[in-house]
């Protein structure tokens, strides 16, 4: 899909030329593709570049997808085999192009119907998300937005919780909810139809289906006249906030223009899954936007699970535009009604009577600063020479370069404020 310009700043102004990169990729070795800004690009280059995406295109289209998927299903077990080197389903005139290759036998329905289960997570962390919802996050989010009358879910990049709501509306007659994936991992296609998932990239509102693609998310979000309908989304932790929240603006456009009464002021719906220490940037895009305290956990992931099983607790919060006292939060992981900030918190966020505010990000009970005159992690303490709170070992040195957290001037990555820490 389209690049991203770029441009590199210091303390908020600009400096050297500008560039366009991928979207997706921020690391050259996944894509090398750069152009300066004011570069002329020759026809030979240019042709070079064409040649290029040609060669890298999927070697089956979506459609070309389903109907594989038809006729892998109709085989006996015996013959339903899985590529794992490839990725891929493969039909019995298949075969002998992967005798060499590691594969799996005897493919059961429920396996395709749990693809996220077959599939390896991809490797660029920055641009795919390599972690899939816990069972247990999922089964929460299901029963909350069933709790708060939504009817349909366009799952951003959460192939987990798509294919569960996929899997339960297959099974249970009186389950209501829908759901859309919007997702750059290709390898979906093998198992959805073309009104279950659109090859996306969140980083740019490119829909790789083209026109068609835009049309099948358009009239998705179009039904009921755009009511009871939430997007619920993942990004990969590495990836630029703002291009994202561009791209989800557009989704938010998509979503207004379909109603035939129009939704005035309204905004669509929307559950933005992220660490908590990148409220400051999500909520610059989206004022209207709210840190929830609960957990988001993920299975394959060493330190986000529930629990003991992981060695910390997850930083990942839902930022969401719905009425916080609406969302409730499981009482029997911990979590409580303040009903002075009329919302869900974690048992160790008490409330502070100074801040007026549940103040806590990370779980554990915070502490007020009288000097820096809010809240601060218990394990920071005010240091004179930097006016501010910090870790005790922390250096004093200050620095003129924007954080790569926050975007502030003043502190680097380690000593950002934002960051999570023991």
């Amino acid at each position: 899909g389209p690049a991203l310009l770029f441009v590199k700043t210091s303390q908020g102004k600009e400096e050297g030329r500008r560039f366009y990169a991928c979207s997706a990729c921020r690391d050259r070795k996944n894509c090398n593709f750069f152009q300066w800004e004011d570069e002329k690009v020759s026809e030979t280059r240019l042709a070079a570049r064409e040649e290029y995406n040609r060669n890298h295109q999927p070697l089956l289209t979506h459609r070309q997808n389903v109907e594989r998927y038809k006729n892998f299903v109709l085989l006996p077990l015996s013959k339903r085999r899985f590529c794992q080197e490839c990725q891929q389903l493969l039909l019995p005139e298949e075969w002998e192009k992967h005798l060499d290759h590691r594969f799996l036998c005897g493919i059961s329905m429920a396996q395709l119907k749990s693809p996220s289960q077959l599939l390896y997570p991809l490797e660029n962390k920055k641009t795919n998300a390599q972690y899939l919802f816990a069972d247990r996050s999922c089964q929460f989010l299901l029963k909350l937005f069933s709790n708060l009358g939504f009817r349909r879910v366009l799952s951003v990049g959460t192939p987990r919780l798509h294919e569960m709501i996929q899997s339960k509306a297959s099974q249970e007659e009186d389950f209501r909810i829908r759901s859309l994936l919007l997702d750059i991992d290709f390898r979906y296609s093998q198992f959805y139809t073309e009104d279950e998932f659109c090859h996306y990239n969140m980083f740019n509102d490119y829909f790789f289906g083209g026109e068609a693609a835009r049309e099948t998310c358009r009239k998705f979000l179009s039904e009921d006249n755009g009511e009871r309908v939430i997007m619920v989304t993942d990004p990969p932790f590495g990836g630029l906030v703002e291009a994202l929240a561009s791209s989800f603006k557009k989704l938010m456009t998509m979503w207004k223009e379909t109603g035939k009464e129009g939704h005035g002021n309204k905004e669509m719906p929307m559950f933005w899954i992220f660490p908590y220490f990148f409220e400051s940037r999500i909520l610059d895009f989206f004022p209207s936007f709210s840190m929830m305290d609960y957990q988001v956990d993920y299975d394959n992931h060493a330190l986000y699970k529930h629990g003991k099983k992981g060695r910390r607790q997850s930083p990942v919060r839902i930022f969401t535009n719905i009425t916080p006292s609406t969302i409730v939060l499981p009482v029997e992981e911990g979590y409580r009604f303040c009903t002075i900030c009329q919302r869900y918190v974690s048992s160790g966020n008490q409330h502070c009577e100074i801040c007026d505010s549940c103040t806590s990000k990370d779980g554990r009970r915070w502490k007020h600063c009288v000097l820096c005159k809010r809240c601060v992690k218990p394990s920071w303490f005010h240091c004179n020479n930097c006016n501010c709170c910090a870790l005790q070992n922390h250096s004093c040195e200050k620095t003129d370069a924007a954080c790569f957290v926050c975007g502030k001037a003043g502190h680097k990555r380690s000593a950002c404020p934002s960051l999570p820490c023991t």
